[in-house]
């Protein structure tokens, strides 16, 4: 080869950007200046998993996770576990999906604890769709309230299975006692999702009651609370 030739290497053509360069920030900048309650599920999804999983594209986990748990509430609420199942599923983005999770149930427990129960009547009912609405399983929580109505307490008390807690009135009794709480409401979810009560949760009511009432504890109402629905047993006029 002579100092005259000349050799051509192939330029290398500049590499492909992947679909969704760019995408992170055009869907950052949609939700600031859009109205949110506009956007798609997996869209929250997606901006919720971003810090989680700072490189690549986060659509296809979004949808996956909506896919596999059904709902939007249902992934919220799913099982650690259950979550890191679904493939590109880490720590990270775990933790980003429970936090968020424990920031709503925290909003909307400091709202009630702000206003007498009646008042926050609606925010209550969400609270508590979103803390056992989802469970797998059968709770039994009470909410004592003071003298004005208003929040001192949300304990658990029992947990059952998918369709039967155990509830023993003395302890129920004895707790808001301790609290000094003047009242309480009883609330226990259904997982099936039919909310109206048992013969169980009527006769259960009743000996609470009994066992409260001489001790100047009133039973403000007993709640029941499935995925969509609820029922009051004060509403419908059983206590």
């Amino acid at each position: 080869m002579t100092t005259e030739e000349v050799i051509e290497k192939p330029v290398k053509e500049p590499a492909a950007k992947p679909h969704y360069a760019g995408h992170r920030k055009r869907l950052r900048d949609r939700f600031l200046n859009n109205e949110p309650a506009t956007f798609a599920d997996y869209e929250i999804m997606e901006l919720i998993l971003f810090p989680a999983k700072p490189i690549g594209d986060v659509k296809p986990l979004a949808k996956a996770l909506l896919a596999t748990f059904g709902s939007f509430a249902r992934v919220l609420n799913a099982q650690s576990s259950e979550l890191l199942k679904v493939e590109g599923m880490n720590e990270a983005a775990l933790v980003a999906v429970k936090v968020t999770r424990h920031a709503a149930e925290r909003l909307l427990k400091e709202q009630i604890i702000a206003n007498p129960v009646i008042k926050s009547w609606t925010q209550l009912l969400d609270y508590l769709r979103l803390n056992i609405g989802h469970k797998q399983n059968e709770v039994f929580h009470i909410l004592f309230l003071n003298n004005k109505l208003e929040l001192i307490a949300d304990e658990q008390q029992q947990k059952g299975t998918i369709n039967h807690t155990p509830i023993y009135p003395r302890e129920v009794v004895k707790r808001a006692l301790e609290l000094g709480a003047s009242s309480i409401i009883l609330v226990h979810n259904h997982p099936s999702g039919d909310v109206n009560p048992s013969k169980d949760d009527v006769n259960v009511t009743k000996f609470i009651i009994s066992a409260a009432k001489p001790l100047g504890i009133e039973v403000h109402d007993h709640v029941i609370i499935g995925k969509k629905e609820y029922f009051s047993f004060k509403s419908k006029g059983i206590i």
